[in-house]
C-alpha cells in the first residue's frame, strides 16, 4: 500500500478532486503522509498541508505534468554536544502526491510555509471558472 494520494476529477461530484492510491519514484524511502485539507472556489482550490518541523529550506515542491509532489524533510533541532534520548518523530520525512484536474492552472500556482502549514492556491483556468450570463430583454 502507498503512502501517497492522488487528487482526481471525479464524475457526478462537484469537486474537482478525489483521493485514490498513488505510486512514488521515492516509495521505497518510510515517509509520514501530511495531513491535508483542500477547499474549492469559484477561483480554484487552496490546500493546505500540515508538515510541522519542515523548514523551506528542507521543503521540495514539486509539478511533473499533472501530478503535484510535495516532500518535506523534518529537522529536529538539538543543543550542541546533547543527544536525544527518546524522540517520537520515527520518521522524519512527509510525502505526499495528487493529480490535478485538468480545470487546474498549474502555471499559477502560488505557495506559501508558516508556522509548519504549507498553503498552496491553484488557480481555475479562465474557462472553468464561474461567470455570469448577461440577459437581453426584447
Amino acid at each position: 500500500m502507498s503512502d501517497n494520494k492522488e487528487l482526481a476529477r471525479t464524475p457526478g461530484n462537484r469537486s474537482d478532486i478525489a483521493a485514490s492510491p498513488s505510486s512514488d519514484e521515492h516509495a521505497t524511502q518510510r515517509a509520514a503522509i501530511p495531513a491535508v485539507d483542500i477547499f474549492e472556489d469559484g477561483g480554484g482550490i487552496t490546500l493546505l498541508a500540515d508538515m510541522p518541523g519542515v523548514s523551506r529550506e528542507r521543503l521540495d515542491v514539486r509539478l511533473d505534468g499533472d501530478t503535484l509532489a510535495i516532500e518535506g524533510a523534518v529537522e529536529i533541532p538539538t543543543l550542541e554536544g546533547m543527544r536525544a534520548l527518546w524522540a517520537e518523530v520515527n520518521v522524519p520525512r512527509f510525502r505526499r502526491t495528487f493529480t490535478l484536474s485538468r480545470e487546474l492552472d498549474t502555471g499559477r500556482i502560488e505557495a506559501n510555509l508558516k508556522d509548519g502549514v504549507l498553503s498552496l492556491r491553484i488557480p481555475k483556468q479562465a474557462h472553468a471558472q464561474p461567470r455570469r450570463v448577461t440577459v437581453q430583454t426584447g
